[in-house]
């Protein structure tokens, strides 16, 4: 295909895809990185990474990415427990996932659904029994929730929680809510808790193989060197783990585009580690640089001014020698290294901002 017509194709894929009228260019979503800024290692590989993807693991570099994902108004995680599902996670027959899929909507624009590894509360497989659904841009994590109560889930609190193009300001949620359980059940009440996401930032990963192969290949592997580099900085939360301030890390369901593995969706709180403003490039020699101490994260999140996610940053083609720098400069200060062949999208609310 020429050059010219591969143009033509994207822009007219771009209109279609668009429903906010006009959006952010490549260069005006997120900020990145610059030697003169953040110094002369900034678009750096990492050198010391002794992961590698399988030698036929092949995937397209050519398209253009930026501007070409759906958008979405909510993004839901439901939590199973599990890395891979059915082809479409909504025909997982018994699951919360069958009943966001069936319901009527939400009324505040479109809700992407993902079913993710998050722990069941009572590590069951078993889809009939109370799970938890985390709520993102709105980063509020909701408990108990069953097929039946998935009408309540949508007209309570996704209808009720703030949106990617919401101004930052305050989630206001219901902490507790009775959701009556149909009448062939027992005549009693369910109720459906919400308490904040102790999480500063999200790195979510596509792992289903049943999509494609490659999912399942990569994510087991960018996970292991994320936690390479964040553990030394007391950020690395894995799936049990939820002291506040950290990085949590979890798999998801098909999000699109996997011939452009792997797809990485890293959603943070505005300025979550203090770290956004600081020039790297311009520290003292043998300065260290820190993220905030965790008690004052967990303050931060635990107070009613918490805003939920400012940013979702969506990259596509991750390396595992990639994983230093997007530690680094993207889920620590909000900065994209190679927006060019990688940035796929996302949103900015503090400046209402988004890709389409």
């Amino acid at each position: 295909m020429t050059s010219g017509l591969k143009s033509l194709i994207n822009s007219a894929k771009s209109l279609a895809i668009g429903d906010s009228g006009t959006k952010a260019s490549i260069t005006e979503l997120f900020p990145t990185v610059d030697k003169d800024v953040d110094g002369d290692d900034c678009d750096r590989d990492c050198d010391s990474c002794v992961v590698h993807y399988p030698k036929n693991f092949k995937i397209d570099e050519e398209d253009e990415l930026y501007g070409f994902v759906k958008g979405w108004s909510t993004h839901v995680l439901v939590a199973t427990g599990k890395t891979d599902w059915v082809r479409d996670v909504a025909d997982e027959k018994g699951s919360v996932m069958q009943a966001i899929g069936g319901a009527k909507g939400p009324n505040n624009g479109k809700l992407m659904l993902s079913a993710s590894n998050i722990p069941t509360p009572h590590q069951t497989s078993d889809y009939a029994e109370p799970t938890t659904v985390l709520l993102l841009p709105a980063f509020t994590i909701i408990e108990n929730v069953t097929p039946a109560t998935v009408p309540t889930l949508i007209s309570e609190f996704v209808n009720k929680a703030p949106t990617n193009k919401s101004p930052l300001e305050p989630v206001s949620l219901p902490k507790s809510l009775p959701a009556p359980l149909p009448e062939a059940t027992p005549a009693a009440l369910i109720e459906l808790t919400t308490r904040p996401c102790p999480h500063r930032a999200l790195i979510l990963l596509c792992s289903q193989k049943t999509r494609d192969a490659r999912c399942g290949q990569s994510a087991p592997l960018l996970r292991k060197e994320l936690q390479r580099h964040l553990q030394p900085l007391g950020l690395y939360r894995d799936l049990d783990d939820e002291r506040p301030g950290g990085v949590g890390i979890y798999f998801i369901s098909h999000v699109g585009g996997h011939k452009y593995s792997a797809n990485m969706m890293i959603y943070r709180r505005p300025d979550p580690f203090g770290l956004d403003k600081v020039e790297r490039g311009k520290l003292a020699e043998g300065e260290v640089l820190l993220p905030r101490k965790a008690d004052e994260a967990a303050a931060e999140t635990a107070s009613s001014d918490d805003v939920g996610a400012g940013q979702c940053i969506w990259l596509a083609r991750v390396k595992p020698e990639d994983c230093e720098g997007i530690v680094k400069f993207t889920v620590l200060q909000g900065k994209v290294i190679k927006p060019q062949s990688q940035l796929r999208g996302g949103f900015d609310r503090s400046r209402g901002l988004l890709s389409w």
